[in-house]
């Protein structure tokens, strides 16, 4: 097996094993008659998901030395962002906060684990086509998607999936201020992320034409 296979198959496994980390947990969550709409309204569950079906496919495209082009690239760099920010905001706002049915090492896999392997794979494994920082619009979409959908649907339902939303805990000046202090975050760290898959892509590719 070729270096190139060897960490395909490991980027297939972690894959494989967040999907099935959630399944598992998706199983406890309606086994103790929880809403399964509740489940998929975390960021942590949706980020985990979508970065281990990016995993596999992109474990597949390297087995079969294939690549599916910039738009490709600006997928992967928006569940890399997303991941990054699970890590950040988990350490920074949840590590003390009550997580009910959750397995301890699925806490684990995916707030710590995954976010550092999905790192990681970025910085390993750079892309092969640049990203135009102006395309940073088109990556914040999705966490700017998600928390209006967290507020509004908390606000008809009662429900957020994080107190840091919840308007009953400070006020909606206090979670406009924790919503925006993540959107920066989110946006620094989509601009060094791009920054750093440009640059170290480029220079594999350089690498790679030199021993050509």
């Amino acid at each position: 097996m070729t270096t190139t296979r060897m960490f395909a198959a490991v980027r297939f496994a972690f894959g494989a094993t967040t999907l099935a980390a959630v399944g598992i947990q998706l199983g406890i969550h309606i086994s103790h008659g929880f809403s399964v709409l509740n489940f998929f309204s975390y960021f942590t569950n949706l980020s985990n998901i979508f970065a281990a079906a990016v995993l596999v496919v992109e474990s597949v495209l390297a087995w079969r030395g294939k690549d599916l082009g910039p738009a490709w690239a600006l997928l992967r760099c928006i569940s890399v962002v997303c991941m990054a920010l699970v890590g950040i905001v988990f350490s920074a706002l949840l590590r003390d906060v009550d997580l009910g049915s959750l397995l301890p090492w699925i806490n684990t896999w995916l707030h710590y684990v995954m976010p550092v392997a999905i790192v990681a794979d970025w910085l390993i494994f750079p892309p092969r086509h640049p990203i135009p920082l102006k395309r940073i619009g088109v990556a914040v979409l999705f966490p700017l998607a998600y928390l209006a959908y967290s507020l509004v649907r908390g606000a008809a339902t009662g429900w957020y999936a994080y107190p840091f939303l919840n308007p009953a805990d400070g006020g909606y000046a206090a979670v406009l201020l924790t919503c925006l202090i993540i959107a920066v975050v989110f946006v620094a760290t989509t601009a060094l992320a791009m920054w750093l898959g440009n640059k170290l892509g480029a220079r594999h590719t350089s690498r790679d034409r030199s021993y050509a």
